[in-house]
Protein backbone atom coordinates (compact mmCIF):
# COMPACT_ATOMS: atom_id res chain seq x y z
CA UNK A 1 0.00 0.00 0.00
CA UNK A 2 1.38 3.39 -0.97
CA UNK A 3 2.18 5.82 1.84
CA UNK A 4 2.41 9.58 1.55
CA UNK A 5 1.98 12.58 3.80
CA UNK A 6 -1.07 14.80 3.68
CA UNK A 7 1.16 17.85 3.81
CA UNK A 8 3.02 16.69 0.72
CA UNK A 9 -0.21 16.16 -1.18
CA UNK A 10 -1.24 19.82 -1.03
CA UNK A 11 0.58 22.21 -3.37
CA UNK A 12 -0.74 25.32 -1.71
CA UNK A 13 0.12 26.82 1.65
CA UNK A 14 -1.25 24.99 4.64
CA UNK A 15 -3.37 26.91 7.09
CA UNK A 16 -2.70 26.14 10.73
CA UNK A 17 -4.33 27.51 13.86
CA UNK A 18 -2.20 26.23 16.72
CA UNK A 19 -3.12 25.41 20.26
CA UNK A 20 -2.99 28.17 22.82
CA UNK A 21 0.22 28.50 24.78
CA UNK A 22 -1.88 28.70 27.92
CA UNK A 23 -2.47 24.96 27.74
CA UNK A 24 0.69 23.20 28.89
CA UNK A 25 -0.60 19.64 28.74
CA UNK A 26 -0.77 18.50 25.13
CA UNK A 27 -0.66 15.28 23.14
CA UNK A 28 0.67 14.59 19.68
CA UNK A 29 -1.59 12.53 17.42
CA UNK A 30 -1.04 10.83 14.09
CA UNK A 31 -4.04 10.49 11.80
CA UNK A 32 -3.79 8.08 8.88
CA UNK A 33 -6.41 8.28 6.14
CA UNK A 34 -6.79 5.30 3.79
CA UNK A 35 -8.80 5.36 0.58
CA UNK A 36 -10.62 2.00 0.53
CA UNK A 37 -12.42 2.47 -2.81
CA UNK A 38 -11.48 0.80 -6.09
CA UNK A 39 -11.14 3.85 -8.36
CA UNK A 40 -12.38 6.96 -6.54
CA UNK A 41 -9.97 9.66 -5.33
CA UNK A 42 -10.19 12.14 -2.45
CA UNK A 43 -9.31 15.81 -2.73
CA UNK A 44 -6.88 17.11 -0.03
CA UNK A 45 -8.31 16.08 3.30
CA UNK A 46 -9.02 18.66 6.00
CA UNK A 47 -8.35 17.52 9.56
CA UNK A 48 -9.14 19.49 12.71
CA UNK A 49 -8.67 18.99 16.43
CA UNK A 50 -11.13 21.14 18.31
CA UNK A 51 -12.74 21.86 21.66
CA UNK A 52 -16.42 22.35 20.89
CA UNK A 53 -18.74 19.90 19.16
CA UNK A 54 -19.51 20.89 15.57
CA UNK A 55 -22.29 19.80 13.23
CA UNK A 56 -21.03 19.82 9.64
CA UNK A 57 -24.23 18.43 8.15
CA UNK A 58 -27.45 16.63 8.98
CA UNK A 59 -28.96 13.82 6.92
CA UNK A 60 -32.24 14.83 5.31
CA UNK A 61 -31.51 18.55 5.65
CA UNK A 62 -30.13 21.04 3.07
CA UNK A 63 -26.34 21.23 2.88
CA UNK A 64 -24.61 24.31 4.22
CA UNK A 65 -22.52 26.51 1.97
CA UNK A 66 -19.41 24.99 3.52
CA UNK A 67 -20.51 21.44 2.64
CA UNK A 68 -21.54 22.54 -0.86
CA UNK A 69 -18.09 24.05 -1.49
CA UNK A 70 -16.44 20.84 -0.31
CA UNK A 71 -18.76 18.45 -2.16
CA UNK A 72 -18.71 20.24 -5.52
CA UNK A 73 -15.21 21.71 -5.64
CA UNK A 74 -13.08 20.09 -2.94
CA UNK A 75 -12.73 23.46 -1.20
CA UNK A 76 -12.64 22.83 2.55
CA UNK A 77 -11.66 26.39 3.53
CA UNK A 78 -15.19 27.28 4.67
CA UNK A 79 -15.30 24.24 6.94
CA UNK A 80 -11.83 25.09 8.25
CA UNK A 81 -13.07 28.57 9.12
CA UNK A 82 -15.55 27.03 11.57
CA UNK A 83 -12.64 26.08 13.85
CA UNK A 84 -11.40 29.35 15.27
CA UNK A 85 -11.06 28.69 18.99
CA UNK A 86 -7.79 29.17 20.85
CA UNK A 87 -7.43 25.43 21.38
CA UNK A 88 -8.26 24.41 17.79
CA UNK A 89 -5.71 23.14 15.32
CA UNK A 90 -6.60 22.88 11.62
CA UNK A 91 -4.59 21.50 8.73
CA UNK A 92 -6.08 21.99 5.30
CA UNK A 93 -5.14 22.97 1.76
CA UNK A 94 -6.20 26.52 0.92
CA UNK A 95 -8.70 26.14 -1.90
CA UNK A 96 -9.76 23.35 -4.27
CA UNK A 97 -6.32 21.87 -5.01
CA UNK A 98 -6.42 18.74 -7.13
CA UNK A 99 -3.67 16.83 -5.37
CA UNK A 100 -5.44 13.56 -4.85
CA UNK A 101 -5.41 10.64 -2.45
CA UNK A 102 -6.03 7.85 -4.91
CA UNK A 103 -7.60 4.43 -4.44
CA UNK A 104 -5.55 2.20 -2.16
CA UNK A 105 -3.33 5.01 -0.89
CA UNK A 106 -2.81 6.10 2.70
CA UNK A 107 -1.70 9.47 4.00
CA UNK A 108 -0.71 10.56 7.49
CA UNK A 109 -0.61 13.88 9.28
CA UNK A 110 0.59 14.67 12.80
CA UNK A 111 -0.89 17.40 14.94
CA UNK A 112 -0.74 18.56 18.54
CA UNK A 113 -3.91 18.80 20.60
CA UNK A 114 -4.34 20.22 24.08
CA UNK A 115 -6.51 18.50 26.62
CA UNK A 116 -9.02 21.26 25.91
CA UNK A 117 -9.43 20.08 22.28
CA UNK A 118 -10.47 16.43 22.64
CA UNK A 119 -12.45 16.17 19.39
CA UNK A 120 -11.46 15.54 15.80
CA UNK A 121 -13.21 16.17 12.45
CA UNK A 122 -12.38 15.40 8.82
CA UNK A 123 -13.75 16.36 5.38
CA UNK A 124 -13.00 15.85 1.67
CA UNK A 125 -14.61 15.51 -1.79
CA UNK A 126 -14.82 12.32 -3.86
CA UNK A 127 -13.69 12.46 -7.50
CA UNK A 128 -14.98 11.96 -10.09
CA UNK A 129 -18.45 12.82 -8.75
CA UNK A 130 -20.86 15.74 -9.03
CA UNK A 131 -21.26 16.46 -5.32
CA UNK A 132 -20.13 13.50 -3.22
CA UNK A 133 -18.24 14.20 -0.03
CA UNK A 134 -16.87 12.40 2.97
CA UNK A 135 -17.04 13.91 6.44
CA UNK A 136 -16.91 12.81 10.05
CA UNK A 137 -17.44 15.26 12.85
CA UNK A 138 -16.54 15.52 16.54
CA UNK A 139 -14.82 12.13 16.88
CA UNK A 140 -13.43 11.67 20.37
CA UNK A 141 -9.64 11.49 20.30
CA UNK A 142 -8.31 8.27 21.87
CA UNK A 143 -6.94 8.24 25.38
CA UNK A 144 -3.75 6.45 26.24
CA UNK A 145 -1.83 4.53 23.60
CA UNK A 146 -4.77 2.64 22.14
CA UNK A 147 -5.55 3.35 18.47
CA UNK A 148 -9.00 4.31 17.27
CA UNK A 149 -10.22 3.28 13.81
CA UNK A 150 -13.25 4.88 12.19
CA UNK A 151 -14.83 3.98 8.84
CA UNK A 152 -16.50 6.86 7.00
CA UNK A 153 -19.33 6.78 4.46
CA UNK A 154 -19.73 8.88 1.33
CA UNK A 155 -22.59 11.38 1.30
CA UNK A 156 -24.37 13.30 -1.43
CA UNK A 157 -24.71 17.02 -0.73
CA UNK A 158 -27.88 17.22 -2.84
CA UNK A 159 -26.71 20.53 -4.34
CA UNK A 160 -26.08 19.29 -7.88
CA UNK A 161 -27.80 16.77 -10.12
CA UNK A 162 -25.92 13.49 -10.43
CA UNK A 163 -25.75 13.63 -14.21
CA UNK A 164 -22.23 12.09 -14.12
CA UNK A 165 -21.31 14.42 -16.98
CA UNK A 166 -17.67 15.45 -17.18
CA UNK A 167 -18.83 18.98 -17.98
CA UNK A 168 -19.94 19.27 -14.35
CA UNK A 169 -17.17 17.34 -12.59
CA UNK A 170 -13.79 18.90 -11.68
CA UNK A 171 -10.46 17.15 -11.33
CA UNK A 172 -8.06 15.36 -13.64
CA UNK A 173 -10.49 12.65 -14.81
CA UNK A 174 -13.06 15.09 -16.21
CA UNK A 175 -11.61 18.64 -16.01
CA UNK A 176 -15.11 20.06 -15.81
CA UNK A 177 -16.71 22.85 -13.81
CA UNK A 178 -16.55 22.61 -10.03
CA UNK A 179 -19.84 24.39 -9.42
CA UNK A 180 -23.17 24.56 -11.18
CA UNK A 181 -26.29 26.66 -10.71
CA UNK A 182 -29.10 25.33 -8.54
CA UNK A 183 -31.66 23.33 -10.53
CA UNK A 184 -35.01 21.68 -9.85
CA UNK A 185 -33.36 18.31 -10.42
CA UNK A 186 -31.06 18.81 -7.42
CA UNK A 187 -32.17 16.68 -4.49
CA UNK A 188 -31.93 19.58 -2.07
CA UNK A 189 -30.86 17.59 1.00
CA UNK A 190 -27.94 15.51 2.24
CA UNK A 191 -28.25 11.74 1.98
CA UNK A 192 -26.04 8.65 1.91
CA UNK A 193 -24.56 8.48 -1.58
CA UNK A 194 -25.57 5.44 -3.63
CA UNK A 195 -22.62 5.43 -6.00
CA UNK A 196 -22.04 5.89 -9.71
CA UNK A 197 -24.74 4.54 -12.05
CA UNK A 198 -23.19 5.03 -15.50
CA UNK A 199 -25.81 7.53 -16.72
CA UNK A 200 -23.24 9.97 -18.10
CA UNK A 201 -19.52 9.83 -18.86
CA UNK A 202 -18.52 7.60 -15.94
CA UNK A 203 -18.50 3.81 -16.05
CA UNK A 204 -20.36 2.36 -13.09
CA UNK A 205 -18.28 -0.83 -13.17
CA UNK A 206 -15.12 1.25 -12.71
CA UNK A 207 -16.11 4.10 -10.44
CA UNK A 208 -18.97 2.99 -8.21
CA UNK A 209 -18.41 1.98 -4.58
CA UNK A 210 -20.01 0.40 -1.58
CA UNK A 211 -19.91 2.34 1.68
CA UNK A 212 -17.75 2.97 3.64
CA UNK A 213 -15.11 4.64 1.46
CA UNK A 214 -12.51 5.88 3.94
CA UNK A 215 -10.63 4.33 6.85
CA UNK A 216 -9.32 6.74 9.50
CA UNK A 217 -6.87 5.57 12.16
CA UNK A 218 -6.00 7.89 15.04
CA UNK A 219 -3.27 7.21 17.59
CA UNK A 220 -1.43 9.19 20.20
CA UNK A 221 2.28 9.17 19.52
CA UNK A 222 3.72 11.53 22.12
CA UNK A 223 2.96 13.43 25.31
CA UNK A 224 4.27 16.94 25.87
Amino acid sequence: MKKSHLLALATSMLVSTTASANYHSTHEYEVTVTNITKSISFTPVMVAAHKKKVDLFELGEPASGAIEATAEGGDTSKIAAMFTGASDEVLTAAGPVMALLRAGESSSVTFTSSLHAPKFSIASMLLPTNDAFVAKESIKLPRGVKEKTVYVRAYDAGTEENDESCLNIPGPTCNGSAFSAQAETDEGFVYIHNGIHGVGDLEASKYTWNNPVMKVTIKRVNNQ
